[in-house]
C-alpha cells in the first residue's frame, strides 16, 4: 500500500523591533539571564501593555510579502495555559481575527503552499534544565512574534525544507526578522499525517513541537511518517497528541495530548484596543516593500544573463545579492562579475555566517573597477585573478596592487617570439597534441604565463602556438 505524507507548518518568526512587544525592553539576543525584562514583560499585577507600533508594521509587510490580505480591523486575545515560561498564566495573541490571512509561497515546481494565517503574539522565557533543575530566564518572554500557518499542503519533506527556505528568505529580504534558527529568531512546529495515496481524507495528525534546525525538521519529518505508517499497517491508531524531536536518537517523544482552541479558553485581551489598519498603510507599507527573493532571481538571470545556479546563490545571501549588484553597475557581462564572487572571494568565506553578513574585505566599487578593467583589455583574466587575491588580503583597490607597466601587457611581436620558444622548448606536449591530445596544450601555454608573469593574452597566446605547430 502506498502512503502519502500531508503536513503543514506552524513557523514562529522574531521580529527585528529593537523593543519587545509590550514594553521598552530590549530585545538583542544573548545578557544575563533575567536582565532584559520589567514588570510588564514578566506579568507584575497592576501592570499594562502597550503595543509597539513597529510589531504591526513589520507584520503587515510579512502578509504583503506572502501575498495574503491584510485585515483592517483585527484584535488582540489572551490564550491562557499554565507553563512555567509564561508568568502571567497566559500569552498576549491573536485568534479569530488576525492581522494576515490566506496568502501562498511559491515552490521552483510552480505548486502553491497556502497560508491560512499569519497572526502578532509575544514569546514566552526560555527554561534551562541542567542536572535535574529547571531554571527560568525571561528575557525572550514579551519579544514579538509573528506565527505563520501553512494550510497542510506540503506533501514531501523537501517540498517542506523548500517552503521553509523560502520564507526564511521573504523574511530576510524584507527585514522582517535575521531569521537566525541558531539564536530562535525562526522555529517551526510541524503537523503531520498520513493518508492512503488518492485519498482526499485527512489522518490524525500530531505536531512535531519547537524545531529550530532545518536539517532536525527533515529528519523529524521522515521519523514521524514512518512511525505513523509502522503503527497504521500494524492495526493501531494514530494519537493526537504533540512531540518532541529527540537529535541523539533520531526519534519523537511523546510530550503531551494535543490542545484544541477550547483548551486556551481564549477571550479578547481586555487591555488592548481595537487594532485597524486603514489602506492608505497598507499601501505605505507595500511602497516601502524591497525587491522580493523571486523577483531578484529571474531578473538576474533573465536581465543579466546568469545561469539559474549562479543566480540562486547569489540570491540566497542578501547582502551578497546587493554587493553583486554594485559590483557589476556598468559591466557588460554580468557573469565575470559573479564569477570571482562565486569563486575567489566565496572561498574566502568559510562559514555561512560569513557569506550572511557579506564578509568581503573589499569594497563593491574596488570589484566593479577589476571587472571593467578586464573588459576594456587592459588586463587579461589572469593578472585580475591574482589582482583580486593581492586586493582581498590588503583591501586596496586594484590600482595599487598592479601598475600601469602590467597593465600595459605584452607586444604582439614580443609574444610571438616568446611562444616561438614555448613550442621549441615543450618538444613532448607539441608530439601530444599532435597525437590527438589536445589537453597538451595547456602545458605550452602555462609555459607562457609563467614567462610573461601572466601578462600574456592567452586566447591570442593559444592561437599563435596553434599556428606556429600547424607551420612546422
Amino acid at each position: 500500500m502506498t502512503w502519502e505524507l500531508v503536513a503543514g507548518l506552524e513557523t514562529h518568526v522574531e521580529l527585528s523591533t529593537k523593543t519587545k512587544i509590550f514594553c521598552r525592553c530590549t530585545t538583542q539576543f544573548g545578557g544575563e539571564p533575567n536582565t532584559h525584562c520589567c514588570p510588564v514583560c514578566i506579568g507584575l499585577p497592576g501592570t499594562l501593555p502597550k503595543l509597539n507600533r513597529a510589531v504591526v508594521e513589520y507584520a503587515v509587510k510579512a502578509g504583503l510579502a506572502t501575498n495574503c490580505k491584510i485585515s483592517n480591523i483585527s484584535k488582540m486575545d489572551r490564550k491562557n495555559y499554565v507553563y512555567p515560561d509564561l508568568p502571567k498564566a497566559y500569552q498576549i495573541s491573536q485568534y479569530d481575527k488576525p492581522i494576515c490571512r490566506h496568502g501562498f509561497i511559491t515552490l521552483s515546481s510552480g505548486k502553491n503552499i497556502n497560508i491560512e494565517r499569519i497572526h502578532i503574539e509575544e514569546d514566552a522565557g526560555k527554561l534551562i534544565h541542567e542536572r535535574g533543575n529547571t531554571f527560568i530566564d525571561y528575557n525572550r518572554g514579551g519579544v514579538p512574534l509573528i506565527e505563520i500557518v501553512s494550510e497542510p499542503d506540503l506533501r514531501s519533506i523537501d517540498e517542506a525544507v523548500e517552503y521553509i527556505d523560502k520564507l526564511r528568505l521573504i523574511m530576510k529580504y524584507t527585514g522582517v526578522s535575521d531569521v537566525k534558527m541558531q539564536e530562535g529568531s525562526l522555529r517551526c512546529d510541524v503537523n503531520i499525517s498520513v493518508r492512503k495515496k488518492g485519498s482526499k481524507s485527512l489522518g490524525t495528525r500530531t505536531e512535531i513541537k519547537n524545531m529550530n534546525s532545518v536539517n532536525f525538521i527533515a529528519k523529524a519529518m521522515e521519523y514521524e511518517f514512518n512511525r505513523q505508517i509502522d503503527i497504521i499497517e500494524s492495526g493501531g491508531e494514530i494519537e493526537q497528541e504533540t512531540r518532541r524531536y529527540n537529535s541523539d536518537l533520531n526519534i519523537t517523544e511523546s510530550m503531551r495530548g494535543k490542545e484544541d482552541a477550547t483548551d486556551y479558553r481564549y477571550f479578547r485581551e481586555p487591555d488592548l484596543v481595537t487594532l485597524t489598519i486603514s489602506e492608505d498603510e497598507i499601501n505605505k507599507y507595500k511602497s516601502e516593500l524591497p525587491e522580493l527573493p523571486d523577483v531578484k532571481l529571474q531578473r538576474f538571470i533573465n536581465e543579466f544573463e546568469l545561469p539559474e545556479a549562479d543566480a540562486q546563490l547569489l540570491v540566497k545571501y542578501k547582502r551578497v545579492a546587493e554587493y553583486f549588484e554594485e559590483a557589476a553597475k556598468d559591466v557588460k557581462n554580468k557573469k565575470l562579475t559573479a564569477n570571482f564572487i562565486l569563486g575567489p572571494i566565496f572561498r574566502r568565506l568559510d562559514t555561512e555566517s560569513e557569506k550572511e553578513e557579506c564578509r568581503i574585505s573589499i569594497s563593491p566599487e574596488y570589484l566593479n573597477e577589476l571587472v571593467i578593467l578586464v573588459e576594456n583589455k587592459k588586463i587579461n583574466f589572469n593578472m585580475a585573478r591574482t589582482a583580486l587575491g593581492q586586493m582581498l588580503d590588503t583591501g586596496k583597490p586594484v590600482m595599487e596592487v598592479i601598475s600601469e607597466n602590467e597593465m600595459a601587457g605584452i607586444d604582439e611581436d614580443d609574444l610571438r617570439k616568446i611562444c616561438k620558444n614555448a613550442v621549441e622548448t615543450n618538444e613532448n606536449a607539441v608530439k601530444q597534441y599532435l597525437s590527438g591530445k589536445e589537453k597538451a596544450l595547456a602545458a605550452i601555454i602555462g609555459f607562457i604565463m609563467k614567462e610573461t608573469k601572466g601578462k600574456a593574452d592567452a586566447a591570442l597566446a593559444t592561437e599563435m602556438v596553434k599556428q606556429l605547430i600547424a607551420n612546422r
